[in-house]
């Protein structure tokens, strides 16, 4: 991945953003910025704003890094992440001074509407991350989904409308994307919504999972890895807010060393990892994480560990834990 693309995954949780920017500066965002060009205006018009941009299509962050390169930007940050995800783990209560959102994707399907990024909960969360006083733009193209919007921006109590009607259908003083030059040429009619952030306090219902150092467990047990590989079947383990599959064992040819495929998911994080069963010569045994990736050491981590351990106990009552680094709730203990 270019070095001008950075993944909320290997980022800190919060982002220190003025050591990020290398300056202390107010935060604008914009969430989705598709070909990049009202993004790279954005930070070309507001050079004493640190700007970040958020996208989850590869090729759009590809050509924004470009366009930033290009354009030789020093305050602006490209984000490869889901906007819930990113919003939640990377930035700090009230940080945020002014949000745009342009053209959301609007997932016609009713199947589909549960993909939106417009909810009520995606509206507290944000007012939980922007400042008083901060601007949020919203545009859509998409009539059904703007009726949606305006419900949900309406009854929401953290923003309030900064205009005297719900939404404007022109707007001449905003950059006009590309995807927003085709929406007008086909005919179809654009919604602008212009909000601000009140003095209403939010709740802090998405605390930022605690990122520990790696786990471990060290076993004495007679098992030997190609046996737990053989005894191993998928299973599911779900734990208050906190989801773990684990998928499939693959063995080493080379080492005395079992690999088992798992998927973690805790709100708002997922990953997909993997576990480490690997023999030593003092006949003790190892889970630890495969180091593969970029796993990250949060509260299900250190879960998906304990829950196999304890499936590997299950299956020898004479496997016994010699160590362990695990942080698990009391209630496991």
């Amino acid at each position: 991945m270019s070095q001008s693309i950075l993944h909320y995954a290997r980022m800190e949780w919060p982002t220190k953003w003025d050591k990020l920017f290398d300056r202390n500066a107010p935060l604008l965002l914009e969430i989705g910025f598709g070909t990049g060009h009202s993004l790279i205006d954005w930070a070309t018009r507001r050079p004493d704003c640190n700007v970040i941009g958020i996208e989850i299509s590869m090729p759009s962050l590809r050509r924004g890094a470009k366009k930033k390169r290009v354009a030789g930007m020093s305050n602006l940050k490209i984000i490869q992440a889901d906007s819930r995800n990113a919003l939640w783990l990377l930035f700090q209560l009230s940080s945020i001074s002014e949000i745009v959102i342009n053209f959301p994707d609007p997932w016609p399907k009713a199947n589909h509407h549960h993909r939106r990024l417009i909810s009520e909960k995606f509206l507290h969360l944000l007012a939980t991350r922007a400042q008083e006083g901060a601007i949020l733009n919203v545009a859509t193209d998409h009539t059904e989904y703007a009726a949606v919007i305006t419900d949900c921006l309406e009854q929401n109590t953290f923003f309030d409308n900064s205009l005297s009607v719900p939404f404007l259908t022109e707007d001449n003083l905003r950059y006009q994307t590309k995807y927003e030059k085709i929406a007008l040429n086909q005919g179809r009619r654009c919604h602008y919504f212009k909000y601000r952030r009140n003095s209403n306090s939010a709740p802090d219902l998405f605390l930022i999972p605690e990122v520990s150092q790696v786990p471990h467990v060290v076993l004495s047990t007679p098992q030997q890895p190609g046996e737990i590989a053989n005894l191993f079947e998928p299973f599911i383990v779900q734990s208050e807010n906190i989801n773990i599959k684990y998928l499939e064992a693959f063995q080493s040819t080379h080492e005395e060393l079992v690999i088992i495929e798992i998927y973690v998911s805790e709100e708002p994080f997922h990953q997909r990892i993997c576990l480490s069963i690997r023999g030593r010569k003092s006949g003790d045994m190892v889970v630890s994480i495969y180091p593969m990736g970029f796993p990250r050491p949060t509260p299900g981590l250190h879960l998906a560990i304990y829950y196999f351990v304890q499936w590997l106990q299950s299956k020898s009552s004479e496997t016994q834990i010699v160590t362990s680094t695990l942080k698990v709730p009391n209630e496991q203990n």
